[in-house]
């Protein structure tokens, strides 16, 4: 009797196929990558000199807050009722808080609450569940946030910087170059315009979709920006992000907090005591490659960069999230995957997970995502080594608002010039 079932057809050649011996060089089309004197691409850690943005509530501890309403000649009480208003109704509108005294409430809750970011454009994709915000900062820096609706979370990508310095030739961000860091109000204003947008009804009808008193779940510092080079005010945002009693109340653990390797900041950062995931944005798991990708590597190599990693979660005990953007045949052989596995595996089992994601393209670019079935082939390699590994989604791209596709265009700028900030 014979089989009605198909022929088996063998999908894994035990021999190297030719693509995993391809390897497209590094190279920049359309813009020219920034680099120092000697050659190599330049760095920016610090950020330049410009006017800073006022000073406001949540870029101040709570006993500093009771100070400054002293100072604008309230009694210290008004700081609690300014928190529940901006972290818990996410308004800024003096008109909306009825519990302060009607005489001086404008000058005050504007000397606690200053404007931050002016909203140029909002485009939406993903049938509604996606929407990307260009903001307009105090001096007129842009930058961006992504809002995504997922089953049971609504994700926040915020900024930390107008632009990056890190200088990373495959990303729109680091095409860029750095404008400034920005403060940890600027920061966790994103997230309470987000909240505001959500209770409005923004994400879709909140009766249809969820449930009334919806808000934004998940953070990731994924946005514009290397976040550790911005350390002392992204956790100032951060503290205020999970602070229960005089903040947004956020758990730290939906909070994600990535970086392309700066291994001081990162040792730093596990012995903060607030259990965020951590990130590391790898890319290549040998050093040649990984040098010319991410040109940090030129101070922190792959293996301090993961030594850093595994020594955070043993601090925390929070997994390690690797995040790897596959290139066609830049950085998806398989041999790349087989040595990424090695070395996850050589520092112990069960406390890293790797996201690998298509690359998106980016203006200027001549890379593109690797192939269907070379990505496949990526995961089963790193999967059957015993690393948990999933496929991340490519959640944005039709609006330039995926990973690595955040830059202000022309046509931003453009339409942000003649945009009046708010008042």
């Amino acid at each position: 009797m014979t089989s009605s079932r198909p022929p088996v057809r063998e999908t894994r050649p035990a021999t190297p196929r030719v693509r995993d011996t391809a390897q497209v060089r590094p190279a920049t089309e359309g813009w020219t990558q920034k680099k120092d004197a000697e050659g190599r691409p330049l760095l920016q850690f610090a950020s330049p000199k410009r006017g800073k943005p006022p000073v406001h509530l949540a870029d101040l501890t709570p006993v500093e807050r009771v100070s400054k309403v002293k100072e604008l000649g309230m009694p210290g009480f008004r700081a609690k009722q300014l928190e529940k208003h901006y972290f818990h109704h996410w308004t800024h509108d003096p008109a909306e808080m009825t519990d302060l005294p009607a005489a001086g409430r404008d000058e005050f809750v504007h000397g606690m609450l200053p404007p931050l970011l002016t909203e140029v454009r909002r485009l939406e994709t993903d049938r509604g569940d996606t929407i990307k915000f260009l903001w307009k900062l105090h001096d007129g820096a842009l930058v961006e946030s992504v809002l995504m609706r997922y089953p049971g979370r609504i994700t926040l990508c915020v900024s930390s910087q107008a632009g990056c310095g890190m200088n990373c030739p495959f990303c729109a961000t680091g095409q860029a170059g750095l404008t400034r860091n920005m403060s940890a109000a600027e920061i966790v204003e994103q997230v309470v315009r987000a909240n505001r947008l959500i209770a409005d009804g923004g994400l879709g009808d909140p009766r249809r979709v969820g449930h009334e008193g919806e808000r934004v779940t998940n953070i990731v510092f994924m946005g514009m920006g290397e976040p550790l080079a911005n350390y002392a005010r992204l956790m100032q945002a951060v503290r205020v992000m999970v602070d229960k009693e005089h903040g947004l109340g956020m758990s730290a653990r939906g909070i994600t907090v990535s970086t392309v390797g700066l291994v001081p900041a990162i040792t730093k950062l596990a012995h903060e005591d607030i259990p965020v995931t951590f990130a590391l944005s790898l890319h290549a798991p040998d050093d040649q490659l990984r040098d010319e990708l991410i040109p940090v590597n030129s101070r922190w190599k792959v293996d301090e960069a993961l030594d850093a990693a595994r020594a955070y979660f043993e601090k925390t005990g929070r997994r390690v999230s690797i995040e790897y953007a596959l290139i066609k045949d830049m950085n998806d052989h398989a041999w790349r995957a087989d040595l990424l596995a090695e070395k996850l595996n050589s520092r112990g089992r069960g406390w890293v997970h790797v996201n690998p994601i298509p690359l998106n393209p980016t203006p200027g670019s001549i890379w593109t995502a690797s192939e269907r079935d070379v990505q496949d082939e990526f995961v089963r390699r790193l999967n059957d080594a015993g690393i948990p590994t999933t496929l991340r989604d490519t959640r944005g791209k039709e609006i330039d608002g995926a990973c690595g596709q955040l830059v202000a265009t022309e046509e931003d700028q453009a339409v942000a010039a003649a945009t009046p900030l708010e008042t």
